[in-house]
């Protein structure tokens, strides 16, 4: 009984941890999008980018918050139900947050219209004086914030929802189908931009180009945040003095060592294969040892994103 309590207490804690991530995410993200990028015309694709084409099209009536909110309910009913409860309460709880914040930091929701953070000195100036960087900043966020919410097993939903279903569906891989999907909503944001004549000091054919490019470094952000930063590498050594190697590693170096049995093609000679994983800044001693022993030795090195197992730092 007592063992089942404090299971639940665990699991309540780790809980409650992953819906304060979530929220924290959903709000950096949703600075990055209504705070950075709405007035500077330039959008992230996906519902979010759909939504402020939609915005600039109506001449803004209604709330590019709201609007997300709206679009996302139908993707999230039909993702429950092609899907299944994957796309459960953490999804309505990210996607309901994230179009909150949006319209809370830009001044849309009722009794709040004095906070209007875009409308900033600090804001205005960068997007006045140094644009790319007032896109980079808000990459950032769209990219850092995407990046702890799906780390603590959220989602905002949007085109998440219409790649897994189209994996499902038709075997199109999700990536694949993100990045056509943000392509047509980005080419569309630029051709309603130039359609209504928006763009202001930049061309649509800019903006559209810097929409792409936000797309590129959000998105690289995003796997950083999921991965960390500091990958492990697996190393791959095909040496005669593998036992040597092998050695040095488990002793000096206080890692695991395996060695898989393989065919050399070429002259069709069995060979011993030495395989560890270390992390980054053990790569440099590693490879200095293989080195220092057998000079002739054959070594790949591989990026490790998931590492379960002593010595090495638990992924959330």
């Amino acid at each position: 009984m007592k063992k089942f309590k404090l299971s639940s207490v665990k699991v309540n804690r780790k809980s409650i941890r992953d819906y304060a991530f979530i929220t924290f995410g959903s709000a950096i993200m949703a600075i990055g999008i209504g705070v950075f990028l709405v007035n500077a015309k330039v959008v992230p694709g996906g519902v979010s980018g759909l939504s402020m084409a939609v915005y600039y099209l109506t001449g803004g009536s209604i709330p590019i918050g709201l609007m997300i909110w709206l679009f996302n309910i139908p993707l999230y009913l039909w993702g429950v139900k092609e899907l299944g409860t994957q796309f459960g309460i953490r999804t309505f709880y990210g996607f309901t947050l994230s179009s909150f914040f949006i319209d809370f930091f830009r001044g849309e929701i009722p009794g709040l219209n004095f906070i209007q953070l875009q409308n900033s000195e600090s804001i205005k100036n960068l997007q006045q004086n140094d644009f790319l960087f007032l896109i980079l900043l808000g990459a950032a966020m769209i990219g850092i914030g995407l990046g702890i919410v799906f780390k603590f097993r959220g989602s905002t939903a949007g085109t998440d929802i219409v790649a897994a279903i189209m994996q499902k569906r038709y075997g199109v891989k999700p990536g694949m189908a993100i990045m056509v999907i943000d392509f047509f909503v980005i080419c569309i944001a630029g051709l309603i931009i130039e359609v209504k004549d928006l763009s202001g000091e930049r061309s649509a054919m800019t903006l559209t180009l810097y929409a792409l490019f936000l797309l590129f470094v959000s998105g690289r952000l995003v796997d950083a945040i999921i991965d960390g930063f500091d990958y492990a590498r697996a190393a791959y050594i095909i040496s005669d003095k593998y036992e040597d190697i092998a050695k040095i590693i488990v002793d000096d170096m206080d890692r695991g060592a395996t060695i898989l049995k393989g065919i050399g093609y070429y002259k069709d000679v069995e060979r011993n294969v030495l395989t560890t994983v270390v992390s980054l800044k053990e790569l440099g001693k590693l490879t200095s040892i293989v080195k220092k022993i057998d000079p002739k030795a054959f070594v790949t090195v591989h990026n490790v994103h998931e590492v379960l197992g002593e010595g090495f730092r638990r992924r959330v």
